[in-house]
């Protein structure tokens, strides 16, 4: 069985940030969130995908329910 890593609240408000205030200096989305997991030291991209997508949706810019 896997062990989870939980992340702080701030560090997850933060990256979600982070990627909306870089995404128009990359060629996607995806490049934008690989960059900003690396630099925070995040396990992976699908993770701050997750935050990113969750943060879409409870804003309303994405449909869907969290």
């Amino acid at each position: 069985m896997g062990s989870s890593k939980k992340y702080p609240a701030e560090l997850r408000e933060r990256a979600v940030r982070m990627v909306a205030e870089v995404r128009d200096q990359y060629s996607s989305e995806w490049a934008a969130i690989e960059s900003v997991a690396a630099k925070l030291g995040i396990g992976t991209a699908q993770t701050l995908l997750t935050w990113v997508r969750r943060d879409q949706i409870d804003s309303g810019t994405r449909p869907g329910v969290t």
